[in-house]
């Protein structure tokens, strides 16, 4: 299911925000030992035009209205690195 949500998380975030770089890793092998054995745990990083001049806090809750619905739901948790 990892790869299918990596999937769903870059598609979402391709069409919310058309990326110059767009970068979704399942982290979930370093959390092992976590809830549910480290499953749902993704790194994003990200570059867009979308984010010019977007206050890093603000950029991050984008991401994160983008995704809304999968929170707690196939992600866990969420590292974001946008520009």
């Amino acid at each position: 299911m990892s790869e299918a949500m990596a999937a769903q998380i870059r598609a979402r975030l391709a069409a919310a925000f058309p990326p110059g770089e767009l970068e979704v890793l399942d982290e979930g092998h370093k959390h092992a030992g976590h809830a549910g054995e480290g499953k749902g745990h993704y790194h994003v990083r990200i570059a867009s035009p979308a984010f010019a001049g977007v206050p890093p806090l603000r950029r991050h809750r984008m991401i994160y209205a983008a995704l809304a619905d999968l929170m707690g739901d196939g992600i866990h948790a969420l590292s974001i690195d946008a520009s």
